[in-house]
């Protein structure tokens, strides 16, 4: 009796799954975006190109967005042409400027593209996750196979620690990890989807709840779910400033300052441009209670540093944050969805117009 019990337990709940599984599949759940292998023979991440995808919210997958991974395997309405006589600008970030939960026409890289249109290409190379570090590879990857002649990088607050191995397992990114004397350098994490992570990619059920639903959250409390799932280790809670923790931990103070360092020290020999030629936007806590209430944070700390650092060599570097106090005194626009954190259409319109002003881009323009 018992057996029969499980066995109509088990086959109750395979029946369940298979139809939860069969009717996502006609509504639109968040698309994973398929992170293809990343090794020595393959040393780029980019995604499975050449398809579309969809984006949402929440249990009720509102804010529906649609998308395409072009040629290259980047997010990105346009097809990459290393023949194209068009100079070249590129835009670097992470889940920022891969943008998913924006229409490509509002993104950073959308409305420079369109207002530069017949005079320069604008290219996006962005994932989710990516630091500082992964950035360095691919500004000198758009340099090397596309031409760029000139680079934007977004910088938002987890991007320096999480450039350190020893904080972010990042696979399949390019990450420091100090040498034998404790010097920083570039290291490849090797990446590989397996079977496993495949499974999941390909099941709706599995992407609303990972997604939609955010059950990430929990595993990543769980340690060793989390590495085998996600490759990144489990978070305790916290209180966060500028979408990243806002403690200040010398530690870590300490160890991002030493990947500051270490960045602007490989720029230039990564990349290949003069620093005339690379531009740098950092994104800020937005709104001005928020500013105040985020004085003397790790970001607030870590962006000011960074800011300086930058500058004293060289480089333009725009800080967005009072860019947007400003416009959010005037029009009283809000810079992110409800629900998430990122730049809705009106952050990205702030950032585009603050790069469309920049002496980069006036000096393209001559």
């Amino acid at each position: 009796m018992l057996l029969l019990s499980l066995l109509t337990l088990v086959v109750s709940l395979v029946l369940f799954l298979g139809v939860a599984e069969i009717a996502l599949r006609f509504l639109p759940v968040s698309s994973t975006l398929q992170s293809l292998a990343v090794n020595s023979g393959q040393p780029i991440f980019h995604f499975r190109p050449n398809r579309n995808f969809a984006n949402s919210h929440g249990w009720t997958m509102h804010s529906v967005t649609r998308h395409r991974i072009n040629n290259a395997g980047f997010v990105n309405d346009q097809d990459y042409r290393r023949d194209d006589p068009l100079p070249l600008v590129a835009v670097i970030g992470d889940s920022y400027i891969e943008a998913r939960m924006v229409p490509y026409a509002e993104t950073v890289q959308g409305r420079l593209a369109r207002s530069l249109a017949g005079e320069r290409r604008v290219y996006s190379f962005a994932a989710a996750g990516a630091p500082l570090s992964q950035y360095l590879i691919w500004a000198g990857h758009a340099v090397r196979e596309y031409s760029a002649r000139a680079i934007v990088i977004n910088v938002v607050g987890n991007d320096f620690d999480e450039s350190l191995a020893s904080y972010k397992l990042g696979p399949g990114f390019w990450l420091y990890s100090p040498d034998g004397d404790g010097t920083l350098r570039l290291r490849l994490n090797d990446y590989d989807p397996g079977w496993g992570i495949t499974i999941l990619r390909e099941s709706a059920l599995a992407r609303y709840l990972i997604l939609n639903l955010k059950f990430y959250e929990t595993i990543f409390r769980v340690r060793a779910l989390g590495e085998l799932i996600f490759g990144t280790p489990a978070q305790a809670e916290t209180r966060y400033a500028g979408n990243t923790d806002a403690s200040v931990d010398a530690v870590r103070v300490a160890d991002s300052l030493k990947v500051v360092d270490a960045f602007f020290r490989d720029l230039p020999k990564v990349v290949r441009l003069e620093p005339q030629d690379i531009l740098f936007t950092l994104d800020g806590f937005r709104y001005s209670e928020a500013a105040r209430e985020g004085r003397g944070s790790y970001f607030d700390l870590m962006r000011r540093a960074f800011l300086e650092k930058a500058r004293s060599l060289g480089y333009e570097a725009i800080d967005l944050e009072p860019l947007f106090a400003a416009r959010n005194a005037q029009t009283g626009e809000r810079f992110e969805f409800e629900d998430d954190g990122h730049w809705n259409g009106n952050g990205h319109g702030v950032a585009a117009e603050a790069i469309a002003s920049s002496k980069l881009m006036a000096r393209l323009r001559q």
